[in-house]
């Protein structure tokens, strides 16, 4: 057995299989591209879905990669166990409808055992295999030698998510000997599946052989026509075995992290392992999904993220490390994996940046949970905290339940865990359903991927086309002649088929016996475009001489929007920051839309900077040069490609003048004066860091811009002026006047709430020489609330809590004299906690607090409890 480095490792890996004829796959981004089904690419085949399902034909039918993944539904294994990870690396080979069991069995066991590679003693090695699975049996046993007596035959070895494309499934492990088996349990463990570290799986290969229905009984799935072959091989377990660490953290991968960590706290790593190893996960991670495009946020991904840091940071306080410090282990991840992710080394202050704000921001909430949990303890009677509360605590306000469990023992609580358990089980089990009913793939069309005839396209040149139709399909399946509804190939077309953001052309297609309409083109898997079309009268057959015709209309419009998205890419990065990255993009003869990495809301100053610069651009006249290039050629002009899209060898260089330069299969103006007017319609928020721009070109941006002028003319007219030039003057007037009839209409209001401040006062009651006054006062907004509280506040010179429902929802107000703050008196805390009783939040000083809440029918029961806290409840 070979003692390697991970990056050893990790190029060995690569360099077989790529001797044995597979195509090396670059890792795909950590963030989904075109896939809405996941959070985050989680193992190797995710960002192969396509290829497994028939839907694209990928250059090679052999493929390795080593895919970075992340995974976070075991996050709290992950510190406890050797083997638990939220950011980890795949190593995988895949065949797609090549090779299967005896080469997919032979190329792990040789690349395992082989002196030449990895070296595992064969003695020490075990596998596991499906009971109905006779042929990997019998290849293992005869054909690479494996001695029955190491095989264990389980029902578990199958591997299916939702419908498409499974399969049966065989595990290689190997025993670590007896040092990791300090109970001398021997094979049962690996027999009995028992938790052990001495028995470690290495390798999973999956024989994807079936198409998987819902309601289909296992044993009745058909064969897929195209078999293929799926393998995982975690690259930090193996680091750990090849480097004899006694878990995977204590590697090359991870000891950099932990040495570093080291240097922040006088507890050394040997007195709080889980502490340092949750913190070297951890930074992985973040690092990682920042980099690829990803930011925190308060729901999806970004809030998967939130968690990962928040989780560190309190592992960093049990190391007594004070303030922000994870950030500092940002260029740490950079310097272990740069060898084969220099992409890295780009971003590390970008990325160091996000980070601390992210620490200095939970630093606060963590105060701020500290003093909520002071509330609960002082609210509960019967010493437990419940499960539900807790999880609460967690799942909403960030709370770790570690932390929780240590303030409750601090002060003589216990903590529900159970219930705890159950909640969380809760959340888990929605997430498993969302990923199954999401993760599965489409399920595979045989003819379509069986079919090769080559189909030109001419449409970047022509929108009239004349061809031979070769083939047609009817659901998937090859028919001869289509009389309603199908699709069909053509010998060569003129009509773009959607991709790169581009939808498809429409049109028609005829001759002198028949007419279709086409309404959309998609490529079939061999990349030839597939026309659906709808028979307006005659039929369509194979070997039909037809013309082609799209919407000349449509695509001047589609061709104007693509351009001038590519102008907006140009202006964002030159207005907003060169960090923002590409997430999507839609592009159609009504709009465009363009979706990009960011962490705060564009501003409207910077939204007119982006609109003027690109119609700027537009009125500079710039060419629009296209060029098919080498792919490493491509790169070394600065062109900008998608972070993980699969490009071929030759690529579309779009070029427009000096101001953008991408890679783009899709289709442009001539020169940037035919875009003739840019328009940008709406910016906004459409998940964790990602912000999507609308807008518009051409005649269509005109007619907006004219339809704002209009607008201007009505309000001119409501404002009985000739003309435009004054409303802005006039409206001005018009908002003093109302202003100051609203100052009148306060003072009015001031003067009432004096009265009603004097009526309310009489209820103030004495409780150990502190006036205290709680009410419920509804339909009443918070800032008059606040105004009254003040007063009140002043008048009996003690705590005032006022509590209302103003339009379905909850309201807050506490203020109390300074001689109440002294005497202990603290109105953050008793905003806070009703608020927390109506599924609400908020806080503030001392001496003057707003909260707000959700469910109104609970705000009764949130007073009855401000009033036990200050003694009134008796």
């Amino acid at each position: 057995m070979k003692n390697l480095t991970g990056s050893e490792i990790r190029q060995m890996f690569l360099d077989y299989f790529k001797s044995n004829g597979h195509m090396v796959e670059p890792g795909a981004s950590l963030v989904p591209h075109n896939d809405p089904t996941l959070l985050w690419i989680n193992s190797g085949v995710a960002a192969l879905k396509k290829y497994f399902d028939g839907t694209i034909k990928p250059a090679n039918n052999r493929i390795t990669n080593a895919q970075k993944s992340i995974r976070t539904n075991d996050i709290e294994n992950v510190g406890r166990t050797a083997r638990h990870h939220t950011f980890f690396e795949m190593l995988g080979n895949f065949s797609i409808g090549d090779y299967f069991k005896r080469e997919a069995i032979t190329y792990a066991w040789t690349f395992l055992t082989s002196p030449e590679y990895i070296g595992f003693e064969k003695e020490r090695m075990y596998v596991t295999v499906h009971p109905d699975d006779t042929e990997a049996y019998n290849i293992w046993v005869n054909e690479m030698g494996v001695d029955p007596s190491h095989i264990c035959k389980t029902e578990h070895n199958f591997w299916q998510i939702g419908e498409g494309p499974c399969g049966p499934n065989t595990e290689m492990f190997y025993d670590r000997g007896e040092a990791y088996d300090p109970e001398h349990i021997g094979e049962r463990l690996f027999f009995e599946d028992l938790d052990n570290d001495r028995y470690i799986e290495i390798w999973n290969v999956v024989f994807s052989q079936y198409d998987g229905k819902e309601g289909v009984d296992r044993k009745d799935y058909k064969e897929l026509p195209q078999k293929n072959i799926d393998t995982g091989m975690g690259l930090e377990r193996l680091a750990c075995i090849l480097q004899d660490g006694e878990t995977n953290f204590d590697t090359d991968l991870f000891l950099p992290l932990i040495h570093a960590t080291e240097k922040f706290t006088s507890i050394p790593y040997a007195e709080n392992k889980m502490a340092y190893r949750v913190i070297a996960d951890h930074i992985r991670t973040v690092t990682f999904a920042l980099a690829d495009g990803a930011l925190f946020a308060n729901e999806g991904r970004g809030y998967v993220l939130r968690r990962v840091l928040r989780r560190a940071v309190r592992f960093g306080r049990k190391l007594k490390i004070e303030g922000a410090f994870m950030y500092q282990l940002v260029p740490v991840v950079y310097e272990i994996m740069k060898d084969y992710y220099p992409y890295i080394g780009e971003k590390i202050e970008y990325i160091q940046k996000l980070v601390k704000a992210e620490e200095e921001r939970f630093h606060a909430t963590l105060a701020d949970g500290e003093r909520l949990m002071n509330e609960v303890i002082a609210s509960t009677k019967d010493k437990v905290i419940s499960g539900e509360t807790a999880f609460k605590l967690y799942d909403t306000y960030g709370f770790p339940f570690e932390l929780t469990v240590e303030m409750a023992q601090e002060s003589g609580f216990e903590v529900d865990k159970d219930g705890f358990d159950k909640e969380m089980e809760k959340q888990r089990e929605r997430a498993r359903n969302s990923r199954e009913a999401l993760e599965s793939m489409n399920s595979q069309s045989a003819d379509l991927m069986n079919f090769t005839e080559a189909s030109k396209f001419i449409g970047y040149e022509e929108t009239i086309c004349h061809a031979k139709v070769i083939a047609c399909f009817v659901d998937g399946h090859q028919v001869d002649v289509i009389d309603e509804e199908g699709d069909v190939i053509l010998s060569e077309t003129c009509f773009y088929a959607e991709s790169g953001g581009q939808v498809a052309d429409s049109g028609v297609l005829l001759n002198g016996a028949m007419k279709a309409k086409v309404s959309d083109v998609k490529k079939a898997p061999h990349k030839q475009h597939l026309h659906h079309v709808k028979l307006v009268n005659g039929t369509i057959k194979c070997g039909d001489d037809v013309t082609g015709q799209i919407d000349t209309e449509k695509r001047l419009i589609i061709t104007s929007n693509h351009s001038a998205c590519h102008l907006l890419q140009s202006a964002l990065k030159a207005v907003v920051g060169s960090h923002i990255a590409q997430a999507g993009s839609f592009v159609s003869d009504e709009y465009l839309r363009f979706d990009f990495t960011h962490f705060e809301k564009v501003s409207e100053e910077q939204l007119q900077q982006i609109e003027d610069l690109v119609n700027q651009y537009i009125a500079q006249k710039n060419p629009v040069m296209i060029q098919n290039m080498n792919i490493d050629e491509a790169r070394k002009t600065g062109a900008t490609a998608l972070f993980d899209e699969k490009y071929g060898d030759v690529v579309r260089v779009v070029s427009m003048g000096d101001v953008s330069k991408e890679f783009c299969g899709g289709c442009h103006v001539h020169n940037t004066q035919e875009i003739g007017v840019f328009k940008i319609e709406s910016e906004e928020s459409i998940g964790s860091g990602v912000r999507r721009i609308v807008a518009k070109s051409g005649y269509a941006a005109y007619r907006d811009f004219v339809a704002l002028e209009n607008q201007l003319k009505e309000i001119a007219g409501m404002l009985k002026l000739n003309g435009l030039s004054n409303v802005v003057a006039k409206s001005t007037q018009m908002l003093d006047e109302l202003n100051a009839v609203k100052k009148e209409n306060a003072a009015l209001n001031a003067s009432m709430l004096v009265l009603k401040a004097d009526e309310l006062a009489k209820n103030a009651v004495d409780v150990n020489g502190t006036a205290m006054l709680v009410e419920r006062i509804d339909n009443v907004e918070g800032n008059t609330l606040k105004d009254m509280v003040m007063t009140l506040r002043d008048k009996i010179d003690g705590v005032v809590f006022i509590g209302g429902s103003h339009n379905g929802k909850v309201v807050f107000v506490s203020g109390a004299s300074q001689k109440a703050v002294k005497a202990g008196c603290h109105c953050g805390n008793l905003v806070k906690q009703a608020a927390l009783i109506c599924d609400g939040k908020g806080g503030g000083r001392p001496d003057l607090a707003q909260a707000g809440g959700k469910s109104d029918e609970k705000l009764d029961e949130a007073l009855k409890d401000v009033k036990n806290k200050l003694g009134l409840g008796l």
